[in-house]
């Protein structure tokens, strides 16, 4: 079966539909997410501390680190999704992103989920409370869950 093919089944009996992640669980792998992604920062980006005599190299409104900080950012999503169906924090709480049919995740479904949707939540500061969509549907689904028609599963 090639990649494009591969159907994520539960351990379940065969019909039943998957168990989704509810806010809370995804809270705490987000959280886990995010100690990775500033533990990855501090080591990557530390060098451009002692470049421009300690001070912040600006380009226009953003400064270097900024830039780079968000690439790594959305790029660990991005590629941990990609080629695990996960991260790491989803992986400590047994978690999985699988497409809405449960086949296996495109990368125009991840480029909208992980990227388009992470930038939505973030660049506006108040669209970050849309996680809390999470917890009041019936599919638990959060915007950027939406936008890459994906889901969160328990991977039992």
């Amino acid at each position: 079966m090639s990649e494009e093919q591969e159907v994520y089944t539960t351990n379940d009996e065969p019909g039943t539909k998957p168990k989704f992640a509810g806010f809370w669980m995804r809270f705490w792998a987000y959280l886990a997410d995010l100690l990775v992604v500033f533990s990855i920062n501090g080591i990557l980006l530390s060098p451009l501390r002692f470049m421009n005599d300690g001070l912040p190299m600006e380009i226009g409104y953003w400064t270097a680190a900024g830039i780079a900080g968000s690439v790594i950012f959305y790029l660990y999503f991005l590629l941990m999704t990609r080629f695990y169906s996960r991260t790491l924090g989803k992986m400590i709480f047994g978690l999985k992103v699988v497409r809405e049919d449960l086949s296996a995740l495109n990368w125009s479904d991840l480029l909208f989920r992980e990227v388009v949707g992470r930038f939505l939540h973030r660049v506006f500061s108040f669209t970050f409370l849309l996680y809390v969509i999470v917890g009041f549907t019936s599919q638990k689904q959060g915007v950027h869950d939406m936008i890459g028609n994906t889901r969160v599963i328990f991977d039992d």
